[in-house]
This record gives C-alpha cells, sequence and structure tokens, in this order.
C-alpha cells in the first residue's frame, strides 16, 4: 500500500517487493500529473520485477495508466463489473460487516481487511484481532488480504491459525516495507 507519509518513497519501497507481489498506489492528494507520472514509474517497475500494479481510484484510470488492476473504495463498489469487463483485477478495503458484504456482492478478487494490528496508518482505530478478522475475511469472499500492523512474523502467524478455516490470506503492509528499507540503508552505511 503506497502512502504519501513514506521516509523511503514508494518507488524506493517496490524494489524491496518480492516476485509476486502488489503495489497499490493510492496518494490521492498528488497532482493528477504527479500521480500519472509516479504510475508510470511503478508500472515500469512491477513490469521488470514480476509485481502487480493496482491504482485506488476509477476502473478507466487504472487501465490508461497499465495496471493490473484497481483498488475500489467502498462508494465506488459498483464498479466492479466495468472493472472485470476492462480485464482489471478488483480489490477492495474491508473494516466491518457492511464493508465485508459489499465486497462480496461486488465481486472483488481480493478484500483487504484491516487492522488487524494496531497501525501508524490508522491511529486510534480499534485491531480487528484475529478472530474478528478470519469472520471479515469469510464474510467478504474472494482472497483475504491483511492489513493493520503487519509484519512477516506476524503473516505466518496468521497463515497458521487461519489454516483450519480453509482461508489462506495475503498480508499488505506500509510501515514493515519502511522497516526493511530503513535496515538495508543502515547495512549499506556499515559496509562503506
Amino acid at each position: 500500500m503506497s502512502d504519501a507519509r513514506s521516509a523511503a518513497g514508494t518507488v524506493g519501497l517496490a524494489a524491496l517487493l518480492p516476485p509476486g507481489s502488489g503495489i497499490v498506489l493510492r496518494h490521492d492528494a498528488l497532482p493528477q500529473g504527479a500521480r500519472w507520472r509516479l504510475a508510470r514509474r511503478l508500472a515500469r517497475i512491477a513490469k521488470a520485477r514480476g509485481l502487480m500494479l493496482l491504482i485506488a481510484g476509477l476502473p478507466a484510470e487504472a487501465r490508461r495508466w497499465g495496471a493490473d488492476g484497481v483498488h475500489l473504495r467502498q462508494h465506488a463498489a459498483r464498479r466492479a463489473a466495468q472493472a472485470r469487463a476492462i480485464g482489471l483485477i478488483v480489490t477492495m478495503p474491508v473494516h466491518d460487516h457492511r464493508e465485508a458484504h459489499r465486497a462480496r456482492r461486488a465481486g472483488a478478487d481480493a478484500a483487504l481487511v484491516s487492522p488487524l494490528h494496531p497501525t501508524r496508518s490508522h491511529p486510534g482505530a480499534a485491531p480487528l484481532g484475529r478472530a474478528q478478522w478470519l469472520r471479515l475475511a469469510r464474510a467478504a469472499g474472494g482472497q483475504a488480504v491483511a492489513l493493520g500492523g503487519m509484519t512477516p512474523a506476524r503473516a505466518r502467524a496468521l497463515a497458521r491459525a487461519s489454516a483450519a478455516s480453509g482461508i489462506r490470506p495475503g498480508w499488505a503492509a506500509i510501515d514493515a516495507w519502511e522497516e526493511k528499507a530503513a535496515t538495508r540503508k543502515a547495512r549499506r552505511a556499515l559496509a562503506r
């Protein structure tokens, strides 16, 4: 998930993602031209590294900008059919049961269910906890993706806990990649 507050920058973080991962470009506050240029840079990185690029916004914009999919906000759920008609993957955010049911009705390919843990990006938001996260993941249908305070260790723990439910969760992060970038930068500085 891109975040305008990122110290390492979205482009720098994209270079850390393992092949098969995806980038959801949000950056809604950027002027349209700057957002388009960022999307084009990320599209080139995604193609070179075997990543998927999703644009938070409207399907036509995502297609025009060369993305693999669109991250539809809840108010735009009705656009899911349009996105699929033009060959885009559809993801949606899910924070409660109402949103989970809307994602299911829209036929979202993946639901980003959050916040599983406390997170800096949503200060003060009550974390769902594992049991509630699993209920929302089941209700949303499609691929469940955990977001909110996620780390590789937390992702492994969630996968183990979810095995009995038949859910094979993915995970997304903002701060976990920031930490990885900071660690990489510190190692490079020590090597000099």
